[in-house]
């Protein structure tokens, strides 16, 4: 919803080439000119060598991940401009919406290329109240303020944590820069450095909204649609830039890193478990995102930063896509039965084949899984999430039974080829980051941690939490916004 209007918008919809102001034209423009400066800087720095070496010393230093994530963050970000376009016409927060979004973008190019200590924390700090105030920034609407002001709070807690860490780190280290603290992470260790570690991964679990931090996503359905988007498909995305700009100091001891696959491991089947309970569109949509953060940070704590970034990038197309045509998912017909059907013998056989090909095809492609360590759960983990989501789509089509396991392969092999071959190119453009891959070998815990999440992962599809009662009361309040955002009234909020 865009907020309160002067005027009725029954009717036809506004011609925004005629009635928007010059800011949304202004904005528009200047995300799109940022976009396309943006992949020339990526162009010429992986291809040609230029800009390598860019940097304010001290302040501000480019390398692979800032010039991948100016791609990214532009693209999206002109996306949404043009999309709002047209949603916001007519709209009394149109100005102030447009700018918010530019000003967000802007906030993020620069973050991702902060070096010095405190104008990361400040830019972080910057991220997390534009994106409040877009959540909240219907002035008339009570939700929408109740829920901005909740996003706040936990952005504010989530900057107050990342201070602590970087304040620790500058205590231990005496380095007042980000790569200053990455040379010097071979001596970190002790009381300070777990201070810091354990408040750097709590502000990206914050950030990213996973279990037990995702009330504020839940409760940020007040947003307008395009900055939901831009919410789902960047900004939950910065806990994973977050740990792999500080990987040298997460990466010190084992144990963090098991520990760091256990919440993510927990925040996906959690996120699956949510979305299983929730009604409609967006909720679901919430949910998943949850869960997908919960996978990223999984795959960090393997130890493995650039399969978190190549997560990150792919699930931004897929939530952004789905969010902005939010809209389509609602079917004006009348409910139709869910189809389930057995998986059988021959069923089960194909899915294994299929498994086991699309393995096989990730280990060939990446090189990663081929040995004893880390990298073997991030293929299985690949694969099992992968193979799942390829059986969830042909499962909707109308495909008879036995025809849908065959269309398996087709769906499912693809997609994990192109997972593959954007994750080695990632991998290509991070070559100059301090450290984007860490595996460390497989122990019991990691066993008990992956078996845990494949049993628990494929009792949620079979449907075994439904046959609970206090399981399905439990996800319901779980998954429920925050009370005071939730619209009761239809008239507190009547802009048609």
């Amino acid at each position: 919803m865009a907020g309160r209007t002067s005027n009725s918008a029954v009717g036809a919809l506004p011609d925004t080439a005629t009635e928007s102001s010059l800011v949304p034209v202004a904005c528009t423009w200047l995300a799109w000119s940022l976009f396309v400066a943006s992949l020339a800087a990526l162009v010429g720095r992986v291809g040609f060598g230029v800009g390598v070496g860019w940097e304010i010393p001290g302040f501000v230093a480019v390398d692979g991940l800032t010039v991948l994530m100016w791609v990214v963050v532009t693209f999206f970000g002109g996306i949404v401009h043009s999309y709002s376009r047209r949603y916001m016409a007519g709209s009394a927060h149109e100005t102030k919406f447009f700018v918010g979004v530019f000003g967000f973008v802007t906030v993020v190019l620069l973050l991702v290329a902060a070096d010095h200590l405190a104008l990361f924390a400040l830019l972080w700090l910057a991220m997390g109240l534009v994106m409040a105030g877009l959540i909240g920034i219907a002035s008339g609407w009570d939700q929408a303020q109740a829920a901005g002001a909740l996003a706040r709070r936990y952005f504010v807690a989530s900057s107050a944590l990342l201070g602590v860490a970087l304040g620790a780190l500058w205590w231990t280290t005496g380095a007042t820069t980000v790569s200053g603290v990455a040379a010097s992470a071979d001596a970190l260790g002790g009381p300070v450095w777990l201070l810091a570690a354990g408040a750097l991964v709590l502000a990206a679990m914050i950030q990213s909204a996973l279990v037990p931090f995702h009330g504020w996503l839940l409760s940020s359905m007040t947003a307008p649609t395009p900055a939901s988007a831009l919410m789902h498909a960047g900004f939950v995305n910065a806990g994973g830039v977050l740990l792999l700009r500080f990987a040298p100091v997460v990466t010190v001891d084992a144990g963090l890193m098991l520990a760091i696959v256990a919440l993510g491991a927990t925040s996906a089947l959690l996120g699956k478990l949510l979305r299983s309970v929730r009604p409609d569109v967006k909720s679901k949509l919430a949910c998943s995102t949850i869960g997908q953060m919960g996978f990223m940070i999984m795959q960090a704590g393997l130890g493995f930063f650039g399969a978190a970034i190549t997560h990150l990038i792919l699930h931004g197309f897929y939530k952004a896509y789905h969010f902005l045509g939010a809209g389509g998912e609602v079917e004006r017909t009348n409910p139709k039965p869910s189809s389930t059907d057995s998986v059988g013998r021959l069923g089960a056989v194909v899915t294994l084949l299929t498994g086991l090909a699309g393995g096989a095809l990730f280990v060939l492609v990446t090189g990663k899984g081929a040995g004893f360590d880390t990298g073997l759960l991030l293929a299985l983990f690949v694969v099992f999430t992968t193979l799942h989501a390829a059986r969830n789509v042909v499962r909707r089509t109308s495909l008879p039974a036995t025809v849908r396991y065959g269309a398996i392969p087709l769906v499912f092999l693809p997609a994990i080829t192109v997972y593959a071959v954007v994750y080695r190119g990632v991998s290509a453009v991070l070559t100059d980051v301090p450290l984007v891959t860490a595996p460390t070998e497989l122990t019991v815990f990691h066993g008990v941690v992956a078996v845990a999440f494949l049993a628990a992962y494929v009792g949620v599809d079979a449907g075994v939490h439904e046959r609970s009662r206090r399981l399905y009361v439990a996800l319901v309040n779980a998954s429920h916004p925050s009370a005071g955002t939730v619209l009761t009234n239809a008239e507190d909020y009547n802009e048609y």
